[in-house]
């Protein structure tokens, strides 16, 4: 079979190799998938750096979130277990672990449904118990992890606001539904958030970005509100003044998905429940901006990790190299 391969740590497209290589043998408890699609994430860029909280043993392929056809011919939503990732013509994943992909989504869809919307559910309604009728505010709301809190947060009624980087992400936020856009690059944020809650700010407010988006974040957070802090893209960890914290009255909460997976697993899976209803009446649905060939994988990495991308690119196995669509 074909597998992307890293054999040291680095930029993905300096590190990504196509390789031919035999297909991964299950351990105990494992199964094997055919990759049907394969969702780019932050998180591969991450593990190619060696960034990552997990770091699997060199060479490993890379690809964090698939739809992947068991051997039985079921469609599954899983993560694969490393080091034998998703941006390969088949893969391996935990028996337990995997999730049956919703019928109302076509493979690339499902394949992007998993890790961002799962952290957006757990973030909103696990950490943040956000309720209809408040105010939510996500930064980098075109992107992949933030595309998806904008929808999940408009399923449960909450008004939007999105803060992006450019007019073309602005343009997409608005389709995505959000109520109000904030361009970064042409705005300032904290101003534009005061003038659209006429003072009060955001009562919950998604972070994956870190450094100034939560600098910006603290400044503009209600009374009684939450910052969920779920990734730090911009790369930079901010140290939040804990004594603001405690004279403003807000809350900072900390996410890793991950954890659950361990933790509660049967929560991940009620998560996957609600997530498969909201998309059967259509009020979530992935944002697929690019499907690509096995061959473009290591380039898709690397977009996303340069930040230029909008919504989710997925990596597509049956496609031919040099096609998209």
């Amino acid at each position: 079979m074909q597998a992307w391969r890293v054999h040291e740590n680095g930029e993905p497209n300096r590190v990504m190799r196509l390789e031919e290589t035999e297909p991964p043998t299950p351990g105990d408890g494992q199964v094997l998938l055919k990759v049907r699609a394969a969702n780019v994430n932050f998180p591969d860029a991450l593990l190619c750096r060696g960034h990552y909280q997990v770091r699997p043993p060199l060479p490993f392929t890379p690809g964090v979130e698939i739809c992947g056809e068991t051997e039985d011919g079921r469609r599954v939503v899983a993560g694969p277990a490393l080091p034998y990732g998703g941006f390969a013509e088949y893969a391996v994943a935990d028996a337990a672990a995997l999730l049956p992909a919703p019928d109302t989504l076509d493979d690339a869809e499902a394949a992007a449904l998993h890790i961002g919307y799962q952290t957006g559910w757990f973030a909103l309604h696990r950490r943040a118990r956000l309720e209809a009728g408040e105010t939510l505010l996500v930064h980098a709301a075109a992107g992949g992890v933030g595309s998806a809190a904008v929808q999940l947060g408009k399923a449960a009624g909450a008004r939007v606001i999105g803060v992006v980087g450019g007019a073309e992400k602005a343009a997409v936020a608005r389709e995505l539904g959000c109520d109000v856009v904030v361009d970064r690059r042409t705005e300032d944020v904290i101003a534009a958030v005061k003038e659209a809650t006429g003072g009060r700010g955001a009562d919950v407010i998604y972070d994956p970005v870190g450094g100034e988006a939560y600098a910006q974040s603290a400044k503009v957070v209600a009374f009684e509100g939450r910052i969920v802090v779920v990734g730090f893209a911009s790369g930079t960890i901010p140290s939040p003044a804990l004594n603001h914290a405690l004279v403003k009255n807000y809350a900072i909460l900390g996410l890793h998905w991950g954890l659950y997976l361990t933790r509660n697993p049967r929560l991940v899976r009620h998560c996957h429940e609600q997530l498969t209803e909201l998309a059967a009446r259509g009020a979530i649905r992935p944002l697929v901006s690019e499907r690509v060939p096995l061959g473009g994988a290591a380039a898709a990495v690397q977009r996303v990790a340069d930040g230029v991308t909008t919504g989710r690119v997925v990596v597509m196995p049956s496609l031919e190299d040099g096609t998209a669509a």
